[in-house]
């Protein structure tokens, strides 16, 4: 038995349509949708796919966003996880343990088993579906950036067979040339001379797009369909040939967008309190506020009452969304008006000490799609923006087809998440899942679907401060907890 992982990076599940995808839409008449399928906190890719390739949360592997401040050295230093070079020193220095836990590519290696990475999305993203390729002699190819390929003898041969590495395109450009490469890599070289026990195809797309164009934009709608049409190669030779061998087939999104709809600076707002707060850790800044759309506030000295007087400070403004503080008791966070960041599946030691997400509402963009949000950055209003809480965020694609999957066309309304992947194909190929694993198995779409199911549950949890209202939103399956939704009010 093997498996095809294809991703569509920041694929809102809402938009897979006859007319969009019909590609997608084959596929779900081929298996089981997961309709109820989400990712994790924060809905950020370079959280999101080391999710994926462990089976766990943030607590567990550690990437706790797509920049973050590491103070395990003097001084402190900002991390770019979308350096695929910066990655391996960074993996490297640290014996191995760039990530906390334990990946699906490192248990497939100890195993006997091989796993392909093909993908478009940034160096270091590419790296992290498997980050120790090389020392396996595994494959991993990027459709633009040579840094995140290996080995190099299998780069070349693909260059003379499927054409040189396309460019990246500039950013306001859909990329088409990288998603084609890297489907005919698969088709015509990976698949025939390696077929690996895993391979991940990963399609960068939709999501560049959508931060530059809109999430329903003609130019991102037009890119979805060009991925949808690469896609329904796959499809082809899995129906013609995969299937009949063995192959399962997952489709899946990291996170979907919301719309940005009123830009502010979280440094301004920080500044006319009275903090010294920049982008970079420096003698004479006391915050650091990490860039991106879910919040992360580091302080020089992260004192209790210094926590506290953020998290006072941000609650006030109109922007701030839910926030988290390291655990004072099982619900509440250390400061007041805050959550334990554990109840997000965040505390790790790279943690910032404020996280916090933007304010959302479930207003309709101009496309027509539900979800806004306050944001951050020097992009115009109106463009694809992620990381929070909003349920369209967190909701994302899941369809899972193959012989181990035996219900064709059905839909399975049981909660499901990212984490879930990897120990549902470890079981399946008879591998022994890790304990650091927070996903659970997907019995329920397999072929012993007939054993009992768990209860579904969920709960709740509410802050506040002065004005300021915060509350979240979890559902719970077997082991497994799911982040549904997280807003605030007031101020």
């Amino acid at each position: 038995m093997q498996f095809v992982i294809v991703s569509f990076d920041g694929l809102r599940r809402d938009l897979v349509s006859p007319d969009l995808t019909p590609n997608l839409c084959r596929l779900q008449s081929l298996g089981v949708t997961l309709s109820e399928h989400r990712t994790i906190y924060p809905s950020e890719t370079r959280s999101a796919f080391p999710s994926l390739v462990t089976g766990s949360t943030t607590s567990r592997h550690g990437m706790v966003g797509n920049k973050y401040v590491d103070r395990s050295v003097s001084p402190p230093r900002c991390i770019d996880t979308s350096d695929a070079v910066l990655l391996r020193r960074l993996d490297l220095q640290s014996s191995g343990r760039l990530m906390s836990v334990p990946t699906l590519g490192e248990i497939l290696a100890a195993a006997g088993r091989s796993m392909a990475v093909l993908a478009t999305n940034t160096p270091g993203t590419t790296r992290f579906f498997h980050h120790k390729a090389e020392d396996f002699g595994h494959v991993r190819l990027s459709g633009h950036f040579r840094e995140a390929c290996t080995p190099d003898a299998l780069l070349a041969e693909a260059e003379a067979l499927v054409g040189p590495l396309p460019p990246e395109p500039p950013y306001v450009e859909p990329d088409r040339a990288g998603q084609d490469w890297i489907t005919t890599s698969f088709l015509e070289l990976i698949w025939p001379r390696y077929r690996p026990d895993i391979t991940v195809l990963s399609y960068g797309e939709p999501d560049i797009t959508s931060h530059f164009h809109g999430t329903g934009a003609a130019a991102t709608r037009g890119i979805i369909a060009h991925c949808d049409r690469q896609f329904g190669r796959v499809l082809d030779w899995w129906e013609s040939e995969g299937r009949a061998e063995g192959v399962q087939i997952i489709a899946m999104s990291d996170h979907g967008h919301i719309t940005g709809r009123t830009r502010v600076s979280v440094i301004d707002s920080l500044r006319e309190t009275g903090f010294q707060a920049n982008t970079a850790p420096a003698p004479n800044v006391d915050v650091v506020v990490v860039p991106g759309q879910v919040g992360a506030l580091y302080l020089a000295e992260p004192s209790d009452e210094q926590i506290s007087r953020l998290v006072a400070t941000i609650t006030a403004q109109p922007w701030c969304g839910p926030v988290f503080t390291r655990a004072k008791n099982q619900i509440e966070g250390i400061a007041p008006g805050s959550l334990g960041r554990h109840l997000v599946f965040a505390d790790h030691p790279r943690a910032p000490d404020v996280s916090f997400s933007f304010r959302v509402d479930d207003g309709i963009d101009p496309f027509g799609l539900i979800g806004g949000t306050f944001y951050d950055n020097d992009r115009r209003t109106g463009l694809g923006v992620h990381g929070g809480l909003h349920p369209k965020e967190l909701a994302a694609l899941g369809i899972v087809a193959g012989s181990a999957f035996p219900a064709l066309d059905s839909i399975s309304t049981i909660p499901s998440g990212i984490c879930d992947f990897a120990p549902t194909i470890l079981h399946l190929l008879g591998i022994a899942e890790p304990n650091t694993m927070t996903g659970r198995v997907l019995h329920e779409v397999l072929r012993e679907a007939s054993r009992p199911k768990p209860e579904v549950r969920q709960d709740a949890f509410e802050a506040k401060l002065a004005g300021f209202r915060q509350v979240l939103r979890r559902v719970h399956f077997g082991r497994a907890t799911y982040i549904m939704s997280g807003a605030a009010e007031g101020s």
